[in-house]
C-alpha cells in the first residue's frame, strides 16, 4: 500500500493511461478521484476499481478554469487534503503543421496544455496552503523529439515538458515536487483510433511497434507504475525530471 493515507486526483481517466494510473493508485491505497469528460467511460473505470478501493468519478473538463479549480477544491474539502495530481488529460491529432486546421490545433492546445496549466495552477495554491504535494504532468517523447505527423502534438507535450521544469525552479520551495513523464507509444484507444482510421492498419501498426527498439509499443499499466513511482514517498528527491519511457526510441 505504497500510497496509503494519500489522495490523488487523476485526469483523463476514463479510458487508456489515466485509467490505469486511478486503478493502480487506487489499489495501493489512495484515495482517488478520477476525472473526465466521458462520462461512459469514468463509470468503466469506476466499475473495474478493485474491492474496497476509495476511487471516485467525477465529470470535469479540464480546459474550464471554473471546473478545474472548483473539483480541486471540492476534492481538498471532502478529503482534508490533496496529495497527488496527476495531469493526464490529453487529444492527439496525426497530421503536419500543414494539414491542421486551425480549430483542431486549438482544441488540442486547450486539453494538452491549457488543461494541464489550469490543473497546475489551482493544485500549486491548494498544496502552498496545506505545506506540500505532487505534481506529475502527462508529457511525451514528440515533446522531446520529432514524430512524423504530429506537430501540433508535438508542440503541445513540448509546452507540458518546459512547464514542468518551470514549475520545479519555482515551487520546490513549497514543498512541491514537479515531474512529468514522456512516453514513447503507448497501446492505448487513441493510437488505436488512429490505426483503424488508415488505409492499411496491420502496416501502420507494425509501423509503430518498429520503432521502439524493444519492437512493440508500451501498455498503460506500464507508464501507471512510472507514475506511482514519481507519486509515492520513496521518490522524494525526483524533482523536476522528465522520466523517459520510450522502450528505447529516443536512444536511436
Amino acid at each position: 500500500m505504497k500510497l496509503a493515507n494519500k489522495t490523488a486526483v487523476v485526469t483523463g481517466a476514463a479510458s487508456g493511461i489515466g485509467q490505469a494510473i486511478a486503478l493502480l493508485f487506487a489499489s495501493e491505497g489512495a484515495t482517488v478521484y478520477a476525472f473526465d469528460i466521458d462520462e461512459a467511460g469514468l463509470k468503466e473505470t469506476e466499475a473495474k476499481a478493485p474491492y474496497g478501493a476509495k476511487l471516485t468519478t467525477a465529470v470535469v473538463d479540464v480546459t474550464q478554469a471554473d471546473q478545474v479549480r472548483d473539483a480541486l477544491e471540492r476534492v481538498a474539502q471532502e478529503a482534508g487534503r490533496l496529495d497527488i495530481l496527476v495531469n493526464n488529460a490529453g487529444i492527439g491529432i496525426a497530421a503536419t503543421v500543414d494539414e491542421t486546421d486551425e480549430d483542431d490545433w486549438d482544441r488540442l492546445m486547450a486539453v494538452n496544455l491549457r488543461g494541464v496549466f489550469l490543473g497546475c495552477k489551482y493544485a500549486v495554491r491548494i498544496m502552498k496552503r496545506q505545506g506540500g504535494g505532487v505534481i506529475i504532468n502527462m508529457a511525451s517523447v514528440a515533446g522531446i523529439v520529432g514524430v512524423k505527423n504530429r506537430a501540433a502534438y508535438s508542440a503541445s507535450k513540448a509546452g507540458v515538458y518546459g512547464l514542468t521544469k518551470a514549475m520545479a525552479v519555482d515551487h520546490a520551495a513549497d514543498g512541491i515536487r514537479v515531474n512529468c513523464i514522456c512516453p514513447g507509444t503507448v497501446d492505448s484507444p487513441w493510437i488505436g483510433k488512429i490505426i483503424a482510421g488508415q488505409p492499411d492498419p496491420d502496416a501502420v501498426r507494425k509501423s509503430m511497434e518498429a520503432r521502439q527498439l524493444l519492437g512493440r509499443m508500451g501498455t498503460p499499466e506500464e507508464i501507471a507504475h512510472a507514475a506511482l513511482y514519481l507519486a509515492q514517498d520513496e521518490s522524494a528527491f525526483v524533482h523536476g525530471t522528465a522520466l523517459i519511457i520510450d522502450g528505447g526510441l529516443t536512444a536511436q
